[in-house]
């Protein structure tokens, strides 16, 4: 039998708020940031067996908080376990079809939703590369795709601040802190890669928490020059953070991310 290497010297996290029944134990948790997570390896096992092709990513998609990222794949493709770790849930959801969660030895939850097919049982230990299931298009699913999310008590972060996802599968830092602004999805748009600049220290994360950001919603009569006057933000920046022009007609109701550096 395989010894599963642990990314990190305590099985702490393999025992609280171990519950098998519910998608998200921590949901009545306290929320806190910044956090700091470790990791005893410097690459991660790719999700899927092919070139990852990221078709949605972590932000504000259509009026909503999508909160993980969507990897292209077809139908019947292997999903494998980024890292070593033990399958807590194993069910189905309204929105994300059949999936998988597991629980890793560092406190990370990832979760491999829209599979066809689920090939691991509850408390199973996994190594990292496992098959764990078969990719699909279960739930509100346009098209085949792997839908994948990570999170730490049940905050769910931005899966490209942790993991790189090019050829090399590239874990950022062993040692990582992850400030508030990696766990909204207001702060994302989930057409573009955000900025990524890693806070290894507790003092950069707290420097970066000092980032004044907030989210503006367009009313009637707004105009980019007077919010960019009103709350000290170049028009360059809002466009910037929003994947947007100059010229973009604004909708009443839109959602703008300001970001005072």
């Amino acid at each position: 039998m395989k010894t599963i290497k642990k990314d990190s010297t305590s099985n702490i996290w393999l025992t609280e708020f171990w519950d098998t029944s519910t998608y998200d134990p921590y949901k009545k948790e306290i929320k806190k940031h910044p956090f700091y997570i470790v990791f005893t390896d410097s690459v991660y096992a790719s999700p899927i067996e092919r070139k990852k092709v990221i078709t949605s990513r972590y932000g504000w998609r259509n009026r909503r908080p999508h909160k993980g990222i969507d990897i292209d794949l077809i139908t019947g493709d292997n999903v494998l376990a980024m890292l070593d770790g033990k399958v807590r849930y194993v069910g189905s959801q309204a929105g994300h079809g059949k999936l998988v969660i597991i629980r890793h030895f560092n406190g990370l939850e990832t979760v491999y939703a829209h599979l066809s097919k689920q090939l691991v049982k509850i408390n199973d230990m996994v190594s990292k590369g496992q098959t764990i299931g078969k990719g699909g298009t279960t739930g509100n699913a346009r098209g085949s795709h792997l839908h994948l999310e990570v999170s730490f008590k049940g905050m769910y972060i931005y899966p490209e601040y942790l993991f790189d996802f090019g050829e090399k599968n590239r874990i950022r830092s062993q040692n990582i802190w992850v400030t508030k602004n990696w766990v909204t999805p207001h702060f994302h748009n989930s057409k573009r890669q955000s900025l990524i600049s890693i806070c290894d220290t507790y003092e950069e994360a707290l420097q970066s928490e000092k980032k004044q950001q907030q989210i503006y919603v367009i009313r009637q009569g707004d105009t980019l020059s007077e919010i960019s006057k009103k709350y000290h933000v170049s028009i360059s920046s809002i466009c910037k953070n929003n994947a947007i022009k100059k010229t973009s007609t604004l909708r009443i109701g839109q959602k703008l991310i300001l970001i005072k550096n």
